[in-house]
């Protein structure tokens, strides 16, 4: 269930790196697989990044008390102490997972007061794309369920009854965890509509880029690797024959010329389904000699046979090999594509987030507001949207990358 603790453990912060990357942008393993165990060496998952829990009741009828505080309304949804705390924890829990044995204690005491001090900006930041996702018509149920069946399986449950009860066993309720699913999907779905639609990476720039920087791109032999897993774990001897079969038909289908990806996602049973098998990028001495004898041998697109391992049937494919010494242009284009999309994704995210806010009421509580990015002023506690925000979205459109317009026109 560690996959699942995780999840869980973050879902109150919003991901604002989440956003489409340009074609064959692929994650760095933490350690190479061996033949025993080749699930273990798939990158940490980071698509399931979390977000905003909905907003906790803000008093009590019957007594008139007060049971939540306000901390900044957004349009006419607010954000209370309680979520901006689980936010500061989530924040905190991330930077020590990324961390892990790759920071020194100063880095991480860095990491983690950086990520909280961006707590109370994300969390209004993420309100903003979600209510703007509503306001685009934007439905990602299809997606949700998808999501909730990839977690199901990642935690090897019978049934969605059984992720269910396993997320209620961890302290979330059930519904709250599906409406942060769905507002990470939705604001995904609106950086890539919105903002990720407008960087575009010329042939040109890449070329220039890669002139420019020739010597990052000489390395020593490597292989780039993916994966198609059908587990044994758990199963009776008589199955056996069936999951080999379930696996030479998967190989098969790629070499009749489908993709291995798109094959991965539909039939591994490995947690690198969902990135299409991907298990990273290894040099010679990271992987086990067996493993290294067959794949350093195989060109790009190279297919291994069916191999049985403790964890169930597994094949691999070449899916780049890169040989030592400089780099090919061709081969290294993606990562490029990938490091000057990256670079312009955040300035545009800022922009484009500092366009929704003058577009949107947003108010902040006195002493909060420089983390926040924002002014601050008396919240009052009310459920109506007040008629300063009615009056400001009346005569303005939203405004995308600067460009403003009345709502007649």
């Amino acid at each position: 269930m560690r996959k699942l603790g995780v999840i869980l453990a973050l879902c109150a912060a919003l991901p604002l790196a989440a956003q489409d990357k340009p074609q064959g942008t692929q994650p760095k393993p933490s350690a190479g697989p061996t033949l025993e165990k080749p699930g273990m060496a798939a990158p940490d998952a980071k698509s399931e990044k979390p977000a905003k829990p909905a907003a906790p009741k803000t008093a009590n009828p019957d007594s008139g008390k007060t049971v939540e505080e306000i901390i900044a309304r957004v349009n006419n949804e607010i954000i209370t102490r309680s979520e901006f705390d689980k936010a500061r924890q989530a924040a905190e829990e991330t930077a020590k997972s990324e961390c892990q044995n790759r920071c020194t204690p100063e880095q991480l005491q860095i990491a983690v007061e950086d990520g909280q001090k961006n707590a109370l900006r994300d969390l209004i930041d993420q309100s903003l794309l979600v209510q703007r996702a509503k306001d685009m018509g934007v439905s990602v149920e299809p997606d949700l369920i998808k999501r909730l069946d990839s977690i199901r399986t990642e935690n090897k449950l019978p049934s969605m009854e059984e992720l269910e009860k396993a997320v209620s066993s961890q302290g979330l309720n059930w519904e709250d965890f599906k409406n942060n699913i769905r507002n990470t999907l939705l604001t995904q779905r609106v950086i890539s509509s919105e903002v990720g639609s407008h960087v575009t990476i010329s042939d040109e720039e890449v070329t220039k880029y890669y002139e420019a920087h020739k010597t990052e791109f000489v390395r020593p032999e490597q292989v780039a690797l993916r994966e198609i897993v059908v587990s044994t774990e758990g199963k009776k001897p008589e199955d056996l024959p069936d999951l080999k079969k379930k696996a030479e038909t998967a190989l098969k289908r790629v070499q009749d010329g489908e993709d291995f990806g798109e094959i991965a996602k539909r039939l591994s049973d490995g947690s690198t389904k969902s990135q299409g098998g991907f298990l990273g990028i290894y040099k010679r001495g990271e992987l086990s000699k067996e493993l290294e004898d067959k794949v350093f041998k195989m060109k790009r697109k190279g297919l291994t046979e069916v191999m049985e391992t403790k964890q169930g049937f597994l094949v691999l494919q070449v899916l780049e090999h890169y040989d030592e010494g400089q780099q090919a242009l061709d081969k290294v284009k993606n990562e490029i594509m990938d490091r000057l999309y990256s670079s312009r994704m955040e300035p545009a995210m800022r922009e484009y987030l500092k366009t929704l806010r003058e577009q949107s009421y947003v108010v902040i509580k006195p002493g909060l507001q420089d983390i926040a990015g924002g002014g601050g002023s008396e919240i009052q506690e009310v459920s109506a949207t007040p008629e300063v925000s009615k009056q400001k979205k009346a005569h303005k459109k939203y405004l995308l990358f600067g460009k403003k317009s009345d709502s007649g026109t």
